[in-house]
């Protein structure tokens, strides 16, 4: 049998690890009766639901291009992250709520101690786990391992605003410590939710991507040859781990057939050695006019009008709008 592919191992191995790591918690509670483990473990039954999606979801992912999915299903890593998100904001509210009944109505805590050595190396496995997760998601450009480890971190991160509350009702026997800190991992798991589900989101309608856009002009401008004369209508997609980018590039207007496609081909390579992922790049050529002729340093050029004055330099705010030989020089 072939060995699973990386990023299906890690969500397994997240799913694994969340699984176990919320039944600690919920024995954790039973010993304490803390408000704020039970948070913890509440917010934790969230991180079994969404490793199941996100495992899902990266099979989904690595599926070939089909009839129906000429771009494949990458965008299925977004709608992971935003289920996830979603899910976390819906725990937040609850465990928000859940916490003001607390601190309304406080009760005794039980063997705080065991409960603070429980959720230390619970908040241990999951940094560690999360730690992993997010690296390789950055490096494979998986949004769903991002999440995922995102996640982790953020449930780390409230393990240990229990285990510190759990602390203080132990050293100073006011139990209200307790509902305080559930109190306060509420709006923060509510806060991390709303922004996971606002870049998913953001994702699944082709926001731009400004990083990866400057990028790309960056490369072009670095590598500019005489014959692009401009490029305008620039456009990068992201679909999961891969891009997809068109643009338009002005060439001289007599330029063979061959020429030209020998022109086209150079600039795809080039975007695509910039980056290390699936790149599928689509470059629109546009038969030069007159007009450009003081923007062109086409050498020899058999049919210039005018002389050539200056280069207007590729930055962003120019190659994004379809505006031919109209750049503006900043």
């Amino acid at each position: 049998m072939a060995a699973l592919p990386l990023k299906t191992r890690l969500a397994l191995l997240s799913l694994v690890v969340s699984v176990v790591l919320v039944a600690v918690k919920f024995y954790a509670w039973l010993l304490t009766r803390s408000q704020a483990v039970l948070t913890d473990a509440l917010e934790s039954i969230i991180n079994v639901v969404a490793s199941g999606f996100a495992l899902y979801s990266i099979y989904l992912a690595g599926l070939p291009r089909d009839e129906n999915h000429p771009y494949g299903h990458g965008k299925i890593e977004y709608l992971s992250a935003g289920f996830e998100g979603g899910l976390i904001l819906m725990a937040g509210v609850y465990i928000f709520y859940t916490a003001l009944q607390s601190l309304l109505f406080p009760h005794t805590l039980a063997r705080p101690d065991w409960g603070v050595g429980l959720l230390a190396f619970t908040a241990a496995v999951n940094g560690l786990v999360g730690f992993v997760l997010v690296r390789a998601g950055r490096r494979h450009h998986s949004p769903t391992l991002i999440g995922d480890g995102q996640h982790l971190y953020l449930d780390s991160v409230s393990t240990l605003v229990s285990c510190a509350a759990l602390l203080l009702v132990a050293l100073t026997g006011n139990v209200l410590y307790d509902s305080a800190a559930a109190l306060l991992m509420g709006g923060f798991i509510v806060w991390n939710g709303y922004r996971m589900v606002r870049r998913s989101v953001g994702a699944l309608m082709d926001e731009t991507d400004t990083a990866t856009v400057h990028q790309v002009v960056a490369e072009l401008q670095e590598h500019r040859q005489p014959a692009w004369i401009d490029v305008h209508n620039l456009r990068v997609v992201r679909y999961g781990a891969s891009l997809h980018i068109d643009c338009h590039v002005t060439m001289p207007y007599y330029f063979s057939l061959e020429e030209t496609h020998g022109q086209v081909h150079q600039i795809e390579e080039l975007v695509r050695q910039e980056f290390e992922r699936d790149v599928e790049m689509f470059v629109h050529a546009d038969p030069c006019t007159f007009a450009a002729c003081s923007h062109c340093h086409m050498p020899d050029c058999p049919v210039r009008h005018h002389p050539f004055t200056q280069e207007i330099p590729w930055i962003t705010q120019n190659v994004v709008k379809n505006e031919r030989h109209q750049l503006v020089n900043e």
